[in-house]
């Protein structure tokens, strides 16, 4: 369970989806690691396994069984009770596999999902979301729910074309407009901004989208050997290519911009951020 620390009197909780337009590209590798790295950093952090129906965070990282999403939304269990204990101290809440009614929530139950995260907001700095791939509705709805959007791609046309497909609905359903692009699995030789360019233009006949290139992780072996040993490679071997990468990105993310605009939608933390925002306005007067 997790318990407060006192730390801070204004947080500054915010919540990242780690999302793809397809399947196969690392979306989760880069999730797990990216939550792993913060927390290696002295972030306060909850790893969301957000893909509600084939759930795998849990195995990837070898987690005792317990609570999960479904016991919370079915009233069996609070929030707190379904945070499991992971490596290296990071916390995951996990889902379930195999439950098609996971798969078909309702936008009621979806908002109620995300407003239960409320409660964690003051003991959290991060809830990075591991969404499921593609543009299932639930994805859609982590997307629009989180602060920032990462959208992982690889250099392949099918996951740029999936990848600016997602971009397409979640703009066009006035969910979000702006996101950042990791490219994954860079090969030897390979540049990555170039990658990222191919996006951009794929993306330019979609009006008032900003893309935002977030780096680039290189393909490495060692991030299946660590999955194997049931650890994030930047825990299991912090001196791979992989792990020097993804602790850049997450040093990064310290310097991305807090926004405090309104979606229109059903926000994490959106109490949370306007409390903020009214303290710091006090303490500047």
């Amino acid at each position: 369970m997790i318990e407060p620390t006192g730390r801070r009197a204004v947080t500054r909780t915010r919540a990242l989806a780690v999302t793809s337009g397809k399947g196969g590209v690392g979306k989760s590798t880069v999730a797990v690691n990216l939550a792993a790295a913060l927390v290696a950093r002295g972030e306060r952090v909850v790893l969301l396994d957000a893909d509600l129906s084939l759930a795998n965070l849990d195995v990837l990282l070898e987690l005792t069984p317990g609570m999960n999403l479904q016991d919370v939304l079915e009233g069996r269990c609070g929030l707190h009770d379904a945070v499991r204990h992971g490596p290296a101290g990071l916390r995951v809440v996990p889902a379930t596999q195999g439950n098609p009614r996971m798969s078909a929530l309702s936008e009621r139950e979806h908002a109620g999902l995300i407003q239960a995260f409320s409660d964690l907001g003051p003991e959290l700095d991060w809830l990075v979301i591991d969404t499921a791939a593609g543009m299932t509705p639930s994805t859609l709805q982590f997307c629009a729910a989180a602060q920032d959007v990462l959208i992982v791609v690889c250099d392949e046309p099918a996951s740029l074309a999936d990848a600016c497909a997602m971009v397409r609905v979640l703009k066009d359903t006035g969910r979000r407009s702006r996101f950042r692009v990791l490219v994954n699995m860079v090969a030897a030789g390979e540049d990555p901004r170039l990658t990222f360019q191919r996006m951009v233009d794929l993306t330019d006949a979609i009006a008032e989208v900003s893309l935002e290139y977030a780096g680039s992780v290189p393909y490495d072996r060692t991030v299946a050997t660590a999955a194997r040993e049931g650890q994030p490679a930047v825990v299991a071997h912090p001196d791979a290519p992989v792990a020097t990468a993804v602790t850049k990105l997450a040093r990064d993310t310290g310097r991305w911009p807090l926004s405090f605009t309104a979606s229109g939608q059903s926000e994490f933390f959106w109490e949370n951020k306007i409390h903020n925002e009214v303290m710091e306005r006090r303490a500047r007067t």
